[in-house]
């Protein structure tokens, strides 16, 4: 089969998603390690949600997705974005790769992919890939922090790691689609 005649990978968003989990080595060990550290991050939510939109606020090339006609941020755009990526990590710790779930991992990919309205426009691959090393690095900043035992500390974090790279990897699946004019 070609490339070109081979099905989206968002086709079959459980399949795509066992693979790369397997990819990346992510394994039940794994898993436990991340159920187990959750409450940690969790407790960390809402710094690490503010720490994400203040550094985007910081770059011009993201600052404008944020920001309303005046050029000042958004407020009420914010604190709806804070509340997603919260909503998304809060269910990412769950490491519950339901039907529903990976399905909503696609809709989050094809939002920022294919965004065709608000301020600053689609958004691009590059920002998606940066915000999840920021997003890989709070997390591990907080298991640093809060796991007393720096093996352990190593541990978790090489586990969300892997988690959140599979994450990724869906995330850019939406970048694989053609424009919407062209597949119309």
């Amino acid at each position: 089969m070609s490339p070109a005649e081979r099905a989206h990978p968002g086709a079959d968003m459980e399949r795509f998603v066992r693979a790369q989990m397997a990819f990346v080595g992510l394994a039940e060990a794994d898993i436990e390690t991340i159920r187990r550290t959750a409450p940690l991050v969790l407790e960390h939510e809402a710094a690490i949600t503010g720490a994400l939109y203040d550094h985007f606020l910081r770059f011009p090339e993201t600052a404008k997705f944020f920001v309303g006609d005046d050029g000042a941020p958004d407020v009420q755009r914010l604190e709806r974005r804070k509340h997603s990526l919260g909503r998304w990590l809060r269910e990412t710790s769950e490491v519950a790769m339901t039907h529903g779930f990976v399905y909503y991992l696609l809709a989050i990919a094809l939002s920022h992919s294919h965004r065709e309205y608000g301020p600053g426009g689609k958004i691009p691959p590059e920002f998606m890939v940066g915000a999840m090393s920021l997003a890989q690095t709070a997390v591990a900043g907080v298991l640093r922090d809060e796991l007393r035992d720096p093996r352990e500390a190593l541990e978790a974090a090489v586990a969300w790691n892997k988690l959140l790279l599979v994450h990724l990897n869906v995330f850019l699946l939406g970048y694989l689609l053609p424009p919407r004019e062209a597949r119309d």
